[in-house]
């Protein structure tokens, strides 16, 4: 791999708007529509980067780090650029990759698939399945709230008790928990009204609630399990009982990029091959060359490479593949000052919420500590303006200011922010969107039931 130009630190001191962008000499900028042009893209030298607080700045603390930053109209045309060809850690931000591959190989309305199989028979007197119960599936998105209903949709089948054991495949999880027989274990307390936790409940109660469904919390759901809790393969010719279809892959996204859950992106990437596709796709598709782009893990955390100028074509990737689909970029990203999560405490002014749409990341240990922003920002004079902000080796806290001042700065030389046309909806039901198939077509148990290919 080669080596980039090294930086040595820098101090930017960033107390007022206004002076933010001449505190860093590094920095190019275009500060209107009718000046802007396709600037030569500055690479900053340790000399340019050396800055020092004037007299109103006294008293507060300055900014030391690297910096790298590119901002541009949507036609490419460059408005602001530092350091755009150095190599940073994108921290959480390259979840946008991984949502990017994502999307181009399953598609907006994907949904993940957990199966309910058995090997026994059933007696409907007693409701008893005399034999175990098997669980498919790799849902990332599979939670409390979720087993509950699977409990309630077999309850309706008629199914009241398993006699045998509960099996489930070795890529089973449930509520982030990346241990099989770990989730098998809370899946097996939460079918379970009697065994059922607290937490799970209220996780049901809070869904139905939200969602208006007031029916559902009239009866409890409950399903026991007699047997033990195991990790394995279906038995040869199962029958299928429950198809548990989640929510759309652009709905898991939303909530994967608003609370930037490190689980579900390395879940999801597992399903994509790993770092290596998913690295591979990047190189190939977006045309970003091989030492632009090294991934450790498609989470972000740990040592991930990747310059501003390769972020800008991930973002652009990004948002072209949801226009194919007549998406936004707010249908899967957060929406600062609107959405929950990580930019729900950030341009929450009034004249500025809802003006940013973009992805955080942080890592306050690893590089000496990095920080980065990535997205879009809407003007009052109609533009919509890409940017790629990123930062490492200094305090979080004081490069997410940074990052906000310096987005706010290009608003304010653009007329000022605008909020996006979004409309929010409860991250709550994001998830809630899914679908349970019973595995006949009359919904009663019986030989037109699915015979399972016997694979994990």
């Amino acid at each position: 791999m080669k080596r980039k130009a090294s930086f040595s630190f820098m101090r930017v001191s960033f107390f007022g708007v206004a002076g933010l962008l001449l505190a860093v000499p590094g920095l190019v900028i275009a500060q209107s529509p009718a000046t802007e042009q396709s600037a030569p893209s500055a690479v900053a030298t340790p000399q340019q980067i050396q800055t020092t607080a004037d007299e109103s700045d006294k008293g507060l603390p300055p900014v030391y780090g690297l910096q790298g930053v590119l901002i541009e109209t949507l036609d490419g045309k460059i408005v602001a650029s530092q350091a755009p060809d150095q190599a940073f850690n994108p921290a959480s931000s390259i979840k946008l990759a991984t949502a990017l591959v994502a999307l181009r190989t399953f598609g907006p309305n994907h949904r993940f698939t957990t199966g309910f199989w058995t090997d026994g028979s059933f007696d409907k007197a007693t409701g008893t399945i005399q034999g175990n119960l098997y669980v498919t599936g790799r849902d990332p998105s599979f939670h409390h709230e979720h087993a509950v209903m699977i409990a309630r949709q077999l309850n309706n089948l008629g199914i009241r008790t398993i006699s045998g054991d509960l099996v489930v495949a070795p890529g089973f999880t449930m509520n982030f928990n990346s241990s099989a027989r770990g989730s098998g274990i809370l899946l097996f307390d939460t079918l379970d009204a009697t065994l059922r936790s607290s937490e799970a409940t209220r996780a049901w109660t809070y869904e139905r609630t939200t969602l208006g469904d007031v029916a559902s919390l009239q009866t409890v759901s409950s399903l026991s399990v007699m047997g033990d809790v195991h990790v394995g393969s279906v038995a040869s010719g199962a029958q299928l009982l429950l198809t548990h279809k989640s929510s759309k892959l652009t709905d898991v996204l939303k909530v994967l990029l608003c609370y930037s859950n490190n689980f579900m992106a390395e879940r999801i990437g597992d399903s994509l091959g790993g770092k290596e596709s998913v690295t591979r796709q990047l190189i190939t598709t977006l045309g970003i060359p091989a030492d632009d782009v090294q991934l450790a893990s498609l989470s972000g955390l740990g040592i991930n490479r990747v310059t501003p100028r390769a972020m800008m074509k991930i973002l652009r990737g990004l948002r072209n593949e949801l226009q194919k689909n007549k998406l936004s970029p707010a249908d899967i990203m957060p929406v600062a000052g609107i959405d929950p999560g990580t930019l729900e405490t950030r341009f929450t002014g009034p004249a500025w919420q809802g003006s940013v749409i973009a992805k955080t990341g942080t890592l306050i240990r690893t590089d000496g500590g990095a920080s980065s922003l990535v997205g879009q920002m809407k003007t009052r004079n109609g533009d919509s303006l890409l940017f790629v902000i990123m930062n490492q080796h200094g305090n979080v806290a004081r490069f997410r200011s940074n990052q906000d001042y310096l987005v706010m700065q290009v608003q304010n030389s653009r007329g000022g922010p605008q909020p996006f046309n979004y409309k929010p909806l409860a991250l709550t039901m994001k998830l809630a969107d899914t679908e349970s198939i019973s595995g006949s077509t009359n919904g009663e148990l019986g030989p037109t039931l699915q015979a399972h290919p016997n694979s994990p």
